[in-house]
């Protein structure tokens, strides 16, 4: 998972994923939707490979990438359980904020009991 994350957090890498998301297309064709040279392309292929997230077919010398389904869909799930997580702490330190304001503002004889 941690060459996946590492994968992604490049945004050109994020962008040729969008364009081979539901569709297989050559290299040469991924390429031409930047501004940049072949080879560095080529590199962002690799990675992408590499960290499992795109498949690479042969047909003579040309080159086919797409998504893996797959690894996209274990990628999406731990992203999802790491936002739930994270909104779920969120919501513990909400509540737990909340109730210390309440404790602090409470009516002076509330005030008293805490304090013997």
């Amino acid at each position: 998972m941690e060459a996946a994350l590492k994968a992604i957090a490049e945004p050109r890498r994020r962008a040729i994923l969008r364009l081979i998301w539901d569709r297989e297309l050559p290299a040469g064709e991924i390429a031409s939707q930047f501004d940049v040279t072949r080879p560095a392309i080529s590199q962002h292929l690799r990675v992408l490979r590499e960290a499992d997230l795109i498949d690479e077919r042969r047909e003579g010398t040309r080159r086919y990438y797409r998504t893996r389904p797959d690894t996209m869909a274990a990628l999406r799930r731990f992203m999802e359980n790491m936002w739930d997580e994270s909104l779920e702490r969120l919501k513990f330190a909400a509540e737990f904020e909340e109730a210390k304001q309440k404790r602090a503002s409470g009516s002076p004889e509330d005030r008293k009991r805490r304090i013997h």
